[in-house]
């Protein structure tokens, strides 16, 4: 028996796996053209499992997720050691099996991702389930919607405690720990917001995610909301309002984004609104910025100093991690939201502004 037909042979079992999980992908693919299976999808099966995976993990205090790519990753780790090891004595397929059933691994866990999260981006999303619709904005609307935020922002910057240099000051454990109910305020008027109130979780590898360039994420294969605990406070409360939209099955960024800032100003908890709004600032205040670039700085000169305190602690720490490890980070996730139809890739987070204005531009 010839060296090829050998090795097929032991591995019939993993050479089957990585077909099925060749067929799932391409399933999907083609699946994701048709609007009512994936409205159908979603609703009857990757909602309901991910809440049921969520409610597992819930209890626990730590990330699974997390957890279980850190085990995963050892593993592998582990078993490669193995495998050249083998290799080096007179096994040279040991290589070939190693890469094989890693392949396996990667492909049904990237085939788990699309299932539970990438079919989210081809069904209904919030602005249609939420009848909202984002027009064109000019700059004059642009700023007169910034303006206003910038008032709430003024408004509510001495609600929360602040530390010596007059930078917002509320612990990390407080503000994981007041999630209960953080959504009551959206659900009246949006029903399909509602679901089970989950822990945010904090994030091990919190420095690393920063050096990537993140501040949270959702895992859909747990149902988990993890949370960058080591960059400022000030934005964790809409953050962590921003992951729960994710786990209610919003899925564009630029709707989580917009999500999360109503959820934080309709919350009545301090740290939250004045994250809420201070968040929203920052996105209209950029694209302000954009349009006209004296208009952006005179309501910036218009903020309180602690706000701008704020600003400058925050933007200090994401430029102290500015390097190729995030320009990594930044093309990969980029290039995540592309594959599946976010053609604005990472800017996606910047187009909440038009929902923004929509939103509140009636009340300026």
């Amino acid at each position: 028996m010839s060296g090829v037909k050998a090795f097929l042979t032991a591995h019939r079992a993993a050479l089957a796996g990585l077909a099925g999980a060749l067929a799932a992908l391409a399933l999907f693919w083609l699946a994701r053209s048709h609007r009512a299976a994936m409205d159908w999808w979603v609703e009857a099966v990757s909602m309901p499992l991910k809440r049921g995976l969520g409610a597992l993990c819930d209890p626990l205090p730590f990330s699974v997720c997390e957890a279980g790519a850190t085990l995963l990753i050892l593993g592998a780790l582990g078993l490669l050691g193995r495998a050249v090891w083998r290799a080096a004595h007179g096994q040279p397929a040991a290589l070939g099996a190693f890469g094989l059933h890693l392949a396996v691994l990667l492909l049904w866990g990237y085939w788990g991702v699309c299932a539970l999260w990438g079919t989210q981006y081809y069904a209904a999303g919030f602005a249609e389930k939420a009848g909202l619709e984002a027009a064109p904005v000019s700059a004059a609307q642009l700023e007169a919607v910034t303006r206003y935020f910038g008032r709430q922002v003024t408004a509510w910057a001495d609600a929360v405690p602040r530390d010596g240099e007059g930078r917002f000051a509320v612990s990390r454990e407080d503000i994981m720990g007041d999630t209960a109910g953080l959504y009551d305020g959206l659900t009246g008027r949006w029903a399909f917001l509602e679901g089970p109130d989950r822990r945010a979780k904090p994030a091990l590898y919190s420095k690393l995610m920063s050096a990537w360039g993140f501040t949270g994420y959702l895992c859909p294969l747990t149902g988990e909301s993890t949370l960058n605990v080591d960059c400022p406070e000030v934005f964790l409360p809409v953050t962590i309002a921003h992951e729960y939209a994710h786990q209610r099955g919003v899925a564009a960024e630029q709707e989580a984004n917009f999500v999360g800032i109503l959820a934080s100003i309709a919350s009545g908890r301090p740290a939250y609104v004045y994250s809420g709004w201070l968040y929203g600032y920052q996105h209209l205040s950029n694209a302000l910025y954009r349009a006209d670039p004296e208009a952006a700085s005179a309501c910036m000169a218009e903020l309180p100093a602690a706000a701008r305190a704020d600003f400058v602690y925050n933007n200090a720490y994401w430029a102290s991690w500015e390097g190729p490890i995030r320009e990594v980070g930044e093309t990969v996730y980029d290039n995540f939201l592309r594959s599946y139809g976010q053609e604005l890739g990472m800017q996606s987070y910047g187009a909440c502004v038009d929902l923004l204005v929509a939103e509140f531009l009636p009340l300026t």
